[in-house]
């Protein structure tokens, strides 16, 4: 009897501190096309930590899903992704350009660009996207070239994930 409450509480106490102690994560989706010689990247952030994040630094209000200017906060994501993520494809170290942004449910998903890639045959990237909003950030890689798929993880305070294809 004690053991089958035990395992009726469980589910119950894992659900209860899971919805009091949230996940802090952050997905960066990155895709060689090879077709069109450029490596695409997608990253999801969950929007109410972006904007927290985004507010300590910035001297405009930051509504990811209500934007009096669009473009000034545009501006501001740029910089912030490009300040946090450092991309270095065949030993050579990227410029991103952003190509814009939308909002899927709780997430901003933000869409960048790395142009003249036209083979992939390792990845570096320095990543520190919203450390400096808790400590218990995780960032996913998800690196996918031509059918095959790689994923690493990097847990406060790693920066740092390397591939090789």
């Amino acid at each position: 009897m004690k053991y089958a409450l035990k395992i009726l509480i469980l589910p119950i106490f894992l659900l209860t501190t899971s919805l009091l102690h949230p996940f802090y994560i952050s997905l960066i989706e990155i895709q060689h096309n090879e077709k069109a010689a450029t490596a695409e990247i997608s990253i999801r952030i969950f929007t109410e930590d972006l904007e927290q994040t985004l507010r300590k630094q910035s001297k405009i209000p930051i509504d990811f899903v209500h934007p009096k200017n669009k473009a000034a906060i545009e501006a501001e994501l740029s910089r912030y992704i490009r300040q946090k993520l450092q991309l270095t494809i065949n030993g050579k170290v990227c410029q991103l350009e952003y190509l814009g942004y939308e909002i899927n449910k709780e997430s901003v998903w933000s869409y960048w660009e790395v142009s003249n890639v036209s083979q992939f045959k390792s990845l570096r990237a320095d990543c520190s996207i919203l450390y400096d909003f808790v400590n218990l950030q995780t960032n996913i890689f998800n690196v996918k070239k031509g059918e095959k798929e790689w994923s690493r993880k990097l847990d406060y305070p790693e920066t740092r994930v390397d591939f090789s294809f």
